[in-house]
C-alpha cells in the first residue's frame, strides 16, 4: 500500500550530508510535528543568481554547455540523479527537491549578458541539464520561453528536453528556431505503463501524450528524439522496443538511454520506494539495478555509470540498439548550425 505524500515521488526527506546540524527525535509525539504532511505544498523560492551556465567536461558527455533556470523539479521522478543537488542549497534530496523548487529569475538577463560576452562563442546549450525546463512552474514564470526566445535572437543554437507537454505551447519559437537548424527536442519516455508512470513520475503527463508531443513537434518541422531512460531491471526494460516502435511511428528520429544508477541520497529514496509501491520484487530489482554496476546501486565510474556494465547491461544495450536499427532506418538527427550566431542580437521578434 502507498502511504507516501499524495502525488510526489519520494515518501521521506533524506539526511542533507551537507547540514551541520541533523535531527534526532527523543519522541513519536515530537517527530509527528517535523515529518513531511500527507499533501506537502510546492513552494518557489526566487532568487536573483549569479551566474546560469554550467559546463560538463566529462568523458561520458563531451563538452556539454547546460543552463538551468529551474533548482528542484515538483515532476518529483524518484530515480532523478538530480536530487543530490538539492542538498547543496541546504534541502533535503527527498520530499524538498520536490516541493521546495529554487527559481532563477533572473535567467534570460544573464543568458543575453551571455551571449554579448566579448568572450562567447556560439556553440549549442542544453535546456535543461538538471531538472525539467518544462516543469509546473514554468507555467507561471515563462523562464523557459524567454531563454529560447533570446536563442532565436542571437541565432545561437539549443537543445531541449522534458517531459512535459508545456513545451508545445512554445511551437511558435521552436517552429522558427528550427527553421535555421538551430534546435533539437526530446522527449523522455520512460514508460507506457499508466501503474508504473504514476508511481515513477507522480506529476508528469501520460506516456501517451508524451508520444501526442513527439508527434506534435515532428509535425512541426523540429527534429524529435526520445529519451528511454532511465532503464530499471525489472521494471521498464521490456519496454524498450515498444517505446521506440511507437516514438518511431510518432515522428521521433532518434533515441538514447541510460541504465539507472542510484547515488547518495537517491539509493535510500528509491529503495523506500521501491518497498512501498512493489514490495513483491523489491529486492530482485535492486539486485538487477547492482549487477548493472559492478555489484553496488550507485556507480561514478566514468564510461560505465551510464550504461553499466555486465551480462544484464549488455541486454539492455542490443535490445535498444536493435529496435533503434529497426525503426530508425534512414532517419538522422540534422546538424545544429552554429554560424549564424548575431552578436549584439537581433531587434526583438515577440
Amino acid at each position: 500500500m502507498d502511504n507516501g505524500a499524495r502525488g510526489r515521488g519520494a515518501g521521506m526527506n533524506t539526511r542533507n550530508k551537507f547540514s551541520k546540524l541533523q535531527t534526532e527525535y527523543i519522541s513519536e509525539e515530537w517527530q509527528q510535528w517535523e515529518e513531511p504532511a500527507a499533501n506537502p505544498k510546492t513552494r518557489f523560492i526566487e532568487e536573483e543568481s549569479k551566474t546560469l551556465l554550467s559546463v560538463s567536461d566529462s568523458p561520458d558527455l563531451g563538452r556539454y554547455h547546460s543552463v538551468n533556470p529551474y533548482r528542484g523539479c515538483e515532476h518529483g521522478c524518484i530515480y532523478c540523479y538530480a536530487r543530490n543537488s538539492h542538498e547543496y542549497w541546504g534541502f533535503s534530496a527527498g520530499l524538498d527537491f520536490e516541493t521546495k523548487i529554487i527559481v532563477k529569475k533572473n535567467a534570460p538577463q544573464l543568458l543575453e549578458k551571455l551571449f554579448n560576452s566579448k568572450n562567447w562563442q556560439p556553440k549549442s546549450i542544453h535546456l535543461s541539464g538538471n531538472t525539467d525546463c518544462y516543469q509546473p512552474g514554468e507555467k507561471t514564470y515563462k523562464l523557459t520561453r524567454q531563454l529560447l526566445q533570446i536563442c532565436l535572437r542571437y541565432r545561437n543554437p539549443v537543445s531541449v528536453l522534458t517531459k512535459n507537454a508545456l513545451i508545445l505551447r512554445d511551437i511558435d519559437v521552436l517552429e522558427k528556431l528550427a527553421e535555421l537548424n538551430l534546435v533539437h527536442a526530446a522527449v523522455s519516455i520512460t514508460t507506457l505503463n499508466e501503474d508504473l508512470r504514476t508511481a515513477l513520475e507522480p506529476r508528469t503527463v501520460t506516456g501517451k501524450k508524451r508520444l501526442q508531443i513527439v508527434k506534435s513537434l515532428h509535425e512541426a518541422g523540429i527534429p524529435v528524439g526520445v529519451m528511454t531512460a532511465p532503464i530499471i531491471p525489472g521494471l521498464n526494460d521490456h519496454e524498450i522496443p515498444s517505446i521506440i516502435q511507437a516514438a518511431a511511428e510518432n515522428g521521433a528520429v532518434w533515441s538514447a538511454y541510460t541504465v539507472v544508477r542510484l547515488n547518495g541520497a537517491v539509493g535510500e529514496i528509491f529503495e523506500e520506494w521501491i518497498n512501498r509501491h512493489f514490495p513483491d520484487r523489491a529486492a530482485k530489482v535492486l539486485n538487477q539495478i547492482a549487477a548493472c554496476h559492478g555489484g553496488s546501486v550507485n556507480d561514478s565510474r566514468f564510461g560505465l555509470r551510464m550504461t553499466g556494465e555486465g551480462q544484464y547491461a549488455e541486454n539492455i544495450r542490443q535490445l535498444h540498439n536493435l529496435a533503434c536499427r529497426k525503426y530508425f532506418k534512414d532517419r538522422k538527427l540534422p546538424d545544429l548550425d552554429t554560424s549564424r550566431f548575431i552578436k549584439g542580437g537581433q531587434m526583438k521578434l515577440f
